[in-house]
């Protein structure tokens, strides 16, 4: 599937970012560290993880017209990760499709589409703070395809410390 719309393309896009860069984030964490905290009062990367699939169910439910905020509580790790990668497949699904969007294009980026962004990356970080870094990479080069939005994702061809 795929919308002629370039502004829902470009989203589509940005979902497969979400799922490239959050797969590298998420794999090869430990169960452990989903309960890790870097201080009393930060969120454990489960916790994270939880709002981030809250945020792309909040999207979809933006792009069906349908608007609905739920606050999850997390699921144990690896539920947490499937969730993660099931709610960024609807949520893809529906922007491929000819449904109509309900809220635009920009609102759904300027939201929850940003906000998924920036809690990966503070999971990224937290995992570096917990011992267990993950390797960065040139991200222009990485082969992020709008419709991959699964856990099995491309590896980097080239990673460094």
């Amino acid at each position: 599937m795929t919308n002629l719309d370039p502004k829902r393309e470009l989203l589509r896009h940005t979902v497969a970012t979400i799922a490239y860069r959050g797969a590298k984030t998420l794999r090869e964490a430990s169960a452990s560290f989903a309960n890790f905290k870097a201080s009393e009062t930060t969120r454990t990367p489960a916790q994270i993880l939880a709002h981030i699939g809250d945020l792309l169910e909040w999207a979809l439910s933006i792009a069906k017209g349908k608007e609905a905020w739920h606050n999850s509580k997390p699921l144990p790790w690896n539920e947490e990760v499937e969730r993660f990668h099931a709610a960024l497949a609807r949520f893809d699904e529906y922007l491929a499709s000819d449904a109509k969007l309900a809220g635009t294009c920009e609102r759904l980026f300027q939201g929850a589409i940003a906000d998924s962004l920036t809690h990966i990356g503070q999971i990224a970080m937290l995992r570096r703070m917990a011992g267990t870094p993950i390797k960065g990479e040139n991200y222009s080069k990485a082969k992020i395809k709008a419709g991959k939005v699964g856990v099995e994702q491309t590896k980097a061809s080239r990673e460094f410390d």
